[in-house]
């Protein structure tokens, strides 16, 4: 099973976790980012609960020219999907590819999910 979704653009790892004291809570754009994927997920009816070891590629499409690290873009939207119901946990992501698409207004994230098979398993 293939999944295929186009997300919006996520805030960064800097801005979507915030700290009070010793404990570390999600920004209100974070919370935003994520009722804006559990929208997207229900409009596309995917409450799946995907279980099972798991790839994903992301085309990350940034809002604008500046410069950006690949890497502090995944953490909102795994979580956001997995929040969502997606999948049980972003642990199950055995394989990440994420490639740098060009700037469109506003930004999104081409998504793909599937399963993978790992050595030995048989498929069903």
């Amino acid at each position: 099973m293939l999944i295929d979704l186009v997300l919006p653009y996520p805030p960064t790892v800097n801005t979507y976790w915030r700290r009070r004291g010793s404990t570390y809570f999600i920004s209100e754009e974070g919370k935003r980012y994520r009722r804006a994927v559990a929208l997207i997920v229900r409009q596309q009816r995917l409450k799946l609960s995907l279980s099972g070891r798991l790839a994903i590629k992301v085309i990350a499409e940034p809002p604008d020219k500046r410069r950006r690290d690949l890497d502090n873009i995944l953490k909102a939207p795994l979580d956001a999907l997995t929040h969502a119901g997606v999948l049980m946990d972003d642990e199950q992501f055995d394989e990440i590819n994420i490639v740098r698409g060009q700037p469109v207004s506003g930004g999104r994230l081409g998504v793909k999910i599937y399963p993978i098979m790992l050595e030995g398993q048989v498929k069903k």
